[in-house]
């Protein structure tokens, strides 16, 4: 090779990519295959534990979803596609395909390279990727929850594995355009998504498309998949790097602690900072306002979990009272799960009192304790907004759905026992410090160290009390039976989460005085 071509070679810029990050892939540090192995191990047995009940399970039940017909089946397929598509653009927001390593970027911004050259690249194999896998969870999804796969031979499937490629096709790309564009773009976006699903969904229903209203559907999954492709790698080349590099360095570190057991302070990244409205805490004289007021403050300082908050807790009330008022089969069964979680995943973004709460617990306080008050100062804002929201959207579906098979004053007793049981186990998972090294302890069985499952149920311990709570909420005799089981259930949690602050029962009722 002559010093010319060498140079062309050295001078071409996909060139000096792939040498840049071939000597950061052999780097010192870099993780083992014993590593990656481990990593295939633990994935192994979770599929093996958990995975393999759930398949044995639903393929001897009937299906939650069933799709009898293709009319009756575009409306399914558009909610998926447009759940997926902002699913995807608000991921993009937090962590999107342009996320690198804090040092690999740092290197690529310090060249002359555009960044098209070495963004488009893995934003390219990323999204590939992401396909893939959005392929495969939304036919696992279907599996688990439809009868599409039940008869091979219907004129269903075919129309909805072509849906699902077009899902698996259209996500990526709006996970880039999350990203890469600004949020009114992405509001945009969101909003025509759901303006097509609705008229997706209206025209399949009819009877001028003849039974070809997945077709449809597939065809323009197709065509925004190219257009919004084409216009978000576009874009690649004018992304603010300033902010990539602040999401890179704090996707690195939220790494960093899922790595080591602390999903929740991962989590806690994430958290949106309060903006605005801090003068409105106090009253013109300089008092604070009540504790109310503050918490209402407080959360529309955090506008974002605010709206979500807004959104998921009066779903979660809506859908938890149609559970209730279905007669017991696997459908209500799955309202009211999804319920269960939608009241539980609200609760925690109605506000930052369950945060206030952990640190007034866990920290030394600065200018010294106070006798009493704690419930009501963190308190009363998240619970009286969860039981009022709920509460109201409970009453208006109880309203449309009347009358009720099991009476107003029952249904309202199991709405109000899973919502006792959805806090309980909000304050379980808020009060989490850092992972207990005892969990890190070998449990030898014929399986193999099993130590990562007791890291797993740590890590999403909330959400797991709110699953087994209903399910075994469902199985008690009687209602009452069933509401004093979610009340115990719920002391359970509020002890449990006290223990992991060091504080014993009383401390909900006296802070430690001053020193």
């Amino acid at each position: 090779m002559t010093t010319d071509s060498a140079t062309a070679v050295e001078a071409d810029p996909a060139a000096r990519v792939r040498a840049v990050r071939h000597l950061y892939a052999h780097r010192g540090d870099r993780a083992t295959v014993w590593d990656r192995a481990y990593t295939v191990y633990l994935t192994v047995v979770l599929a093996a534990v958990y995975g393999v009940p759930v398949v044995l399970l639903v393929s001897t039940t009937k299906a939650l979803v069933p799709l009898e017909s293709a009319e009756a089946a575009t409306p399914v397929l558009c909610l998926a596609a447009a759940v997926a598509v902002w699913g995807a653009q608000l991921t993009g927001r937090f962590w999107g395909p342009l996320v690198l390593k804090p040092f690999l970027l740092h290197v690529f911004m310090g060249t002359d390279l555009s960044p098209t050259h070495y963004l488009g690249t893995i934003a390219r194999r990323r999204l590939t990727y992401a396909g893939l896998g959005t392929l495969l969870a939304v036919c696992t999804t279907a599996f688990l929850l439809t009868d599409l796969f039940d008869d091979p031979g219907s004129t269903l499937l075919p129309q909805g594995v072509a849906v699902a490629a077009g899902i698996g096709a259209v996500t990526p790309v709006a996970w880039l355009w999350g990203q890469a564009r600004t949020v009114r773009e992405n509001v945009l976006l969101a909003l025509a998504v759901a303006a097509a699903a609705l008229a997706l969904a209206l025209l399949g229903r009819s009877a001028h498309l003849g039974g070809n209203g997945p077709w449809l559907v597939t065809a323009v999954l197709a065509v925004a998949a190219a257009a919004l492709g084409r216009s978000a790698f576009r874009s690649v080349r004018t992304v603010d790097l300033a902010r990539l590099a602040r999401e890179s360095a704090r996707a690195a570190e939220a790494q960093t602690f899922a790595s080591t057991g602390t999903l929740h302070h991962a989590l806690d990244l994430y958290r949106p900072q309060p903006r605005g409205l801090a003068s409105a805490l106090t009253r013109p004289d300089g008092r604070l306002r009540g504790h109310l007021a503050q918490g209402a403050v407080r959360a529309l300082r955090t506008r974002g979990r605010a709206l979500a908050a807004a959104v998921s807790l009066p779903a979660g009330g809506a859908v938890l009272t149609l559970g209730l008022a279905e007669p017991d089969s696997g459908r209500a069964t799955l309202y009211r799960l999804a319920g269960a979680v939608a009241v539980y995943a609200g609760s925690g973004w109605v506000g930052e009192a369950w945060r206030g709460l952990r640190e007034e617990l866990t920290l030394a306080p600065l200018y010294g304790g106070r006798w009493g008050g704690l419930p009501a100062r963190t308190l009363a804002w998240p619970v009286t907004a969860v039981a009022v929201t709920v509460g109201a959207a409970s009453g208006v579906t109880a309203a449309a759905r009347w009358p009720l098979d099991d009476g107003p004053a029952a249904t309202a007793l199991l709405v109000t026992a899973s919502v006792v049981l959805a806090l309980g186990a909000r304050f379980l998972r808020e009060m989490k410090t850092d992972l207990p090294v005892e969990l890190l302890l070998p449990v030898v069985t014929p399986l193999g160290d099993l130590s990562a499952l007791r890291v797993f149920l740590w890590q999403f311990d909330g959400l797991v009390v709110v699953l087994a709570g209903v399910l075994v909420m469902n199985r008690m005799p009687s209602t009452p039976v069933a509401a004093l089981t979610a009340t115990g259930a719920a002391v359970w949690c509020v002890r449990a989460g006290l223990r992991r602050t060091g504080r014993p029962l009383r401390s909900l009722l006296t802070c430690p005085g001053r020193a």
